[in-house]
């Protein structure tokens, strides 16, 4: 049986911008060019939020649009299996109203949740409010 992983925006940046995390990035998410991939699944509101955190570093810290468009071509290229975010939205409601966090955090626990896999994040925060939860919440330095 293939290695699930849900994966979040705060983990997926990591490979498009060079920043703490990103060798663990690049080891995690070289593991879809092996032999034998894994599957990493998100929510299709991950290009999104992508798209917006390259866009502040474009204005907030002088990143260059080429190397920002460059980055989500990187990121259209992984072999993400992309859920669509209506499959999810009641789920992330309950789960969100339950840990008081934003619905579209709540979007990637819902998807781990349902198939019973470890979500990768970098949101420390995040982790700790939803302590404990039925599956596992893990950094990238704990799995590459």
């Amino acid at each position: 049986m293939k290695d699930l992983f849900v994966v979040d925006a705060s983990s997926t940046i990591k490979l498009l911008i060079e920043e703490p995390g990103t060798e663990y990035a690049r080891l995690f998410f070289g593991r879809l060019a092996g032999s034998d991939p894994p599957l990493f699944y998100a929510p299709d509101l991950l290009y999104i939020e992508c798209a917006n955190i390259v866009r502040k570093y474009v204005t907030r810290h002088g990143f260059e649009p080429r190397r920002a468009h460059a980055a989500l071509t990187t990121l259209k290229d992984l072999a993400l299996q992309a859920v669509p975010t209506r499959d999810l939205f009641q789920e992330a409601l309950s789960l969100s109203l339950r840990y008081q966090i934003s619905a579209y955090d709540a979007s990637y626990l819902a998807l781990a949740e349902g198939l019973r896999c470890p979500l990768i994040t970098e949101d420390a925060n995040l982790s700790r409010k939803v302590r404990p939860f039925p599956v596992a919440l893990k950094r990238l330095e704990e799995v590459a």
